[in-house]
């Protein structure tokens, strides 16, 4: 189960590279005037989501971590991506590669990622996956001794199970995380309506199988019902 437990710890905790170099939002210091003030937008984003996330966190849960950090990842030549993870204290933290930070055209749209990734920690995705990952794993580890695999054979097995098992209900929870998200963005100050405007310039997973995001209609159909129980156009 050693390698089933690497493979579990890749999956879920995508930050645990230690060439990873991030720093808050406050001390990030770009080169260039446009990108300074990028970076006093998303500081000032950055405040506000944090500030609305550990609010909707307190009221949901008594046992979660609520301190919410967000981070810039200084490498440069890092794909464009939002991630959540956890410090070795349980903080959460929110992660944003600088061609992330650029792709978003206004203020709304980094509010709405940022909303989306603090949903995760408020809705405990990650110990949820993980647990997934691992019953799954078993699973199709029992699956495989009774049809009278090697070794080998069943740590094969384990080894798809985990995969299987982590990506199973992970479009449930990026939907999950949208309908928070959308609380969380309008909370902060921002329009989620023009924040999921996002959707439309990323790849459409379409509805694949194991695919980790839902298709970005269904998406949008979920900040739309939130946002009209929300009050909002």
């Amino acid at each position: 189960m050693r390698r089933v437990a690497l493979m579990l710890s890749l999956l879920l905790a995508a930050c645990s590279s230690p060439s990873l170099v991030a720093v808050p939002a406050a001390k990030w210091q770009p080169a260039t005037s446009s990108q300074q003030t990028t970076a006093r937008s998303f500081e000032q984003v950055s405040q506000a989501v944090a500030a609305a996330a550990g609010k909707e966190c307190r009221r949901r849960s008594r046992t979660a971590n609520c301190e919410f950090v967000i981070l810039v990842d200084l490498n440069t030549r890092a794909p464009a991506n939002a991630f959540q993870t956890l410090d070795e204290d349980g903080r959460p933290l929110i992660i944003f590669t600088q061609p992330m930070i650029r792709s978003a055209q206004n203020a709304d749209e980094m509010a709405f990622v940022m909303g989306h990734e603090a949903a995760h920690h408020i809705l405990g995705h990650i110990a949820r996956q993980a647990a997934n990952a691992k019953d799954s794993a078993r699973i199709f580890g029992e699956l495989a001794r009774e049809q009278g695999e090697d070794s080998a054979g069943i740590e094969r097995a384990q080894e798809l199970g985990a995969e299987v098992g982590a990506q199973n209900y992970s479009r449930e929870f990026e939907l999950e995380a949208d309908q928070l998200g959308t609380v969380i963005t309008h909370s902060a100050g921002y329009d989620p309506l023009i924040g999921m405007n996002f959707f439309q310039r990323i790849p459409d997973p379409g509805d694949r199988f194991l695919t980790t995001h839902p298709p970005n209609s269904k998406r949008v159909e979920v900040v739309l019902q939130t946002a009209r129980q929300l009050g909002l156009r």
